[in-house]
């Protein structure tokens, strides 16, 4: 089928790659624009604009899809079938109605839980053991399409988003492949969303993700799993930003390590173990962490040249 990609960052490019393997047509791509991403202000194109110039497919770049001229655009190329993978961009009715075969999504939820833009990063703040990946027909509203196919995807506890990112990409694009083969042979499934059991996964702030001490530690876990690698779970040490990016929840047995009753975000120990940390239910080992203006560093390797002495406490 002839066919047109939307999509933006790293988690749509082994998408992209699939359909360029595949029998498919990608007659162009659709990306965000070029933004300033890094040190000096420079503009950098997107990952999926990266793919798709190394495969001189034309790459379009508009601000927004509601304009006539991408209308146009797509007129031209008449794709039998749009295919969107976090393009981060809204998709008007006009272009849904558009491709005959329909606009397909690739969705990192299992819909209609996690409905929006940050469903990996909220599944494991919520803890959630279980994922998957969901593709659909899409619809106006907020990822609210019929469900074509969708595949379980397991969290292990300690997985963190960037893992899950890579695990979600490396099943997604097989569903995709064969969600297109069964578009394309006209016996698709049109599932309905059960409206009842929607749950929405908005956009992040960075500042959901300093670190509250009076929480429990399993939640902290959570949340340093979700911010891992960006943009990474903090707390403030002696004044400065402390990000941490990995550690663990202490078990019951190993919970003797003071006499008295300390003070969530107080250090009890401090090793190259880890940094046992009290929380308001349990304790939690620090593992891997990263200073103001440093980079991250295993526990062992930044007490090397930065002490933190037991009664220390985080979040000051």
């Amino acid at each position: 089928m002839k066919t047109v990609f939307m999509g933006s960052p790293g988690f749509a490019v082994p998408f992209l790659e699939a359909l360029l393997s595949s029998p498919h047509d990608v007659a162009c791509v659709f990306t965000q624009p070029d933004r300033a991403r890094a040190r000096g202000r420079r503009h950098l194109s997107t990952p999926v604009k990266v793919l798709a110039e190394a495969n001189s497919i034309p790459v379009y770049t508009p601000g927004t899809l509601k304009g006539q001229e991408c209308v146009d655009i797509l007129r031209e190329i008449s794709p039998d079938v749009i295919v969107v993978v976090a393009y981060g961009l809204l998709v008007p009715k006009g272009i849904l109605e558009m491709p005959p075969k329909g606009c397909i999504n690739v969705h990192a939820s299992l819909l209609p839980k996690y409905r929006g833009a940050a469903p990996i990063e909220r599944a494991i703040m919520a803890g959630e053991k279980v994922t998957g990946i969901t593709t659909m027909y899409m619809a106006e509203g907020l990822d609210t399409g019929d469900i074509i196919l969708q595949e379980k995807v397991d969290i292990p506890e300690d997985m963190t988003c960037g893992e899950l990112y890579e695990q979600l990409a490396l099943v997604g694009k097989d569903v995709l492949l064969e969600t297109l083969q069964l578009v394309e042979a006209g016996v698709a499934p049109r599932i309905p969303q059960d409206e009842s059991q929607a749950t929405y996964a908005p956009k992040l702030k960075c500042d959901e993700f300093l670190i509250d001490w009076q929480s429990p530690a399993s939640s902290i876990h959570n949340l340093i799993r979700a911010g891992n690698p960006r943009p990474g779970a903090f707390t403030y040490l002696k004044g400065k930003r402390f990000k941490i990016f990995r550690g663990k929840v202490v078990k019951e047995g190993d919970k003797a390590l003071s006499d008295k009753s300390p003070q969530p975000g107080e250090i009890l120990r401090s090793g190259p173990e880890g940094l046992i940390v009290a929380t308001g239910e349990g304790l939690y080992s620090v593992h891997e962490v990263q200073c103001e203006g440093g980079r991250p560093l295993k526990i062992g390797a930044y007490l090397c040249g930065n002490p933190v002495q037991v009664g220390d406490v985080l979040g000051k």
